[in-house]
């Protein structure tokens, strides 16, 4: 039984504006009641659930407003709670007023995330959906929006639960052959366990895998434009951009400092960053730009490694990219630039050296939808357009499952070297323990604190 919740709370669910539609959410045993006191229309306690009310909110005699009031009776409403939702003007003075009005009739100011908090709390969500619903909140991308929806509609959960629980049956035989410990008897199957050890931890491994491009789909796919002076990287930027967000020079070095910003390709967030150029130089400040690009390469996902395809040798790139402080797993892509100023023999020289490459005229936007398309393509193979799959997002959920992990290699090698059973099932409570503060079956108030006052108020 979750704990109990007396107090109403009251809060504004969306923004307020001049000419805005403002919606304040009241939750909790009295919503339906104290909204009563101030609503002039049909009395809302004789009202069945999911039913829309026209009528005025005053405040003793005084005229606030003309609102639509949304009735939703629990345990059939978000929190599983009475939930009144007031669609009111959206004028800030109309908001703040109706606000104190709740206030001084008894509600109580929401705290960030509560009304989602209580919706856990009654069992409505787990907790990875109650996070869930946050990063749905905050998705800016088609992709982002599609593991978010996934997970808040309990897929994640799913999967974590059936494994628990098989893992919880085993921990039940084990628990059982401590009690009849004097009696030197075994009710768990050894090499069933064993067998199920090696799914869950197959299973856990992917899951782990996947944070890698949960990130990536929560952050962006990180792509650094590098490459010479004057090669053409801050313009090939604002053609991305489609707008003139970096100062595009012919005096070589212009850029001294990384300028980034975020693009959406079909649904997948890139984040490209423009970069100084590398080369030796005496300039302090351009030799500080210098090394931050070397920096930001080693934290890329994907380098564009743009050059001046007239005056570009092949040779000079094929060194300039062996120099290059790529991270483990990030992909190259060479792009030669000002391809309407280049001869022709040295574009076919340059194709015959380096087959993979990508021609353009960032200035001229020619190439720009090739780009696209390959920049996808190198996504595409990571897997960040399988939305069907299950992909961890959350730093909290993957370690949780590292620390899962770490306790299930633990019972495997205490059942090989033959350890006694209350080892065993130390091993085995501690992994049910990590994977059950993933769904929120085992909880704190420290952690439930730390989630939901990331959410905004009215959520």
């Amino acid at each position: 039984m979750p704990p109990a919740l007396s107090d109403t709370i009251v809060a504004l669910s969306t923004p307020s504006g001049a000419g805005a539609i403002a919606v304040i959410r009241l939750s909790g045993p009295a919503a339906i009641s104290l909204t009563d006191e101030v609503f002039r229309g049909k009395k809302l306690a004789d009202q069945p659930g999911h039913t829309l009310h026209y009528g005025t909110i005053r405040d003793a005699e005084r005229l606030l407003d003309e609102v639509v009031v949304s009735l939703f009776r629990g345990p059939h409403s978000y929190t599983r709670e009475d939930v009144i939702e007031i669609s009111t003007h959206g004028s800030d003075y109309i908001v703040r007023e109706l606000l104190a009005l709740l206030v001084r009739r008894g509600a109580r100011l929401a705290e960030p995330g509560e009304f989602t908090k209580r919706a856990f709390l009654h069992g409505a969500l787990d907790l990875a959906q109650a996070e869930a619903v946050a990063d749905l909140i905050a998705a800016d991308s088609a992709l982002q929006h599609r593991v978010a929806l996934n997970q808040m509609r309990g897929g994640f959960s799913r999967e974590l639960k059936d494994l628990r629980q098989r893992l919880i049956d085993f921990a039940a035989l084990l628990e059982l052959e401590l009690d009849f410990g004097e009696e030197d008897v075994e009710f768990a199957d050894r090499t069933g366990l064993q067998r199920l050890l090696i799914e869950v931890q197959t299973l856990v491994q992917r899951l782990l895998r996947s944070f890698e491009l949960g990130n990536v789909i929560k952050n962006g796919v990180t792509t650094v434009i590098a490459g010479r002076p004057n090669a053409g990287k801050s313009t090939l930027l604002n053609a991305l951009l489609n707008e003139e967000r970096a100062i595009v020079s012919a005096i070589p070095g212009t850029t001294r400092d990384f300028i980034e910003d975020e693009v959406s390709l079909e649904g997948i967030k890139f984040r490209f960053v423009d970069t100084a150029g590398l080369r030796e130089t005496t300039d302090t400040v351009e030799a500080m730009g210098v090394e931050r690009t070397r920096q930001r390469v080693q934290q890329a996902a994907v380098v564009l490694y743009l050059f001046d395809l007239a005056t570009a040798t092949p040779a000079e790139v094929a060194a300039d990219v062996a120099a290059l402080p790529l991270p483990a797993g990030a992909h190259l892509l060479l792009v030669g630039n000002k391809l309407d100023e280049a001869p022709a023999s040295a574009v076919a020289a340059m194709q015959a050296a380096h087959p993979a490459l990508l021609l353009l005229s960032a200035a001229n936007h020619d190439g720009l939808d090739a780009l696209r398309e390959r920049l996808l393509a190198t996504v595409r193979r990571e897997g960040l357009d399988a939305g069907a799959a299950t992909i961890v997002t959350n730093l909290r959920h993957a370690r949780s499952l590292e620390v899962a992990l770490e306790a299930l290699g633990a019972v495997q090698s205490g059942l090989h070297h033959g350890l006694g059973t209350e080892l065993v099932a130390s091993d085995l409570r501690r992994a049910l323990g990590a994977l059950g503060e993933i769904t929120g079956d085992i909880s704190t108030d420290d952690l439930l604190g730390s989630i939901f006052t990331r959410f905004c108020i009215g959520k």
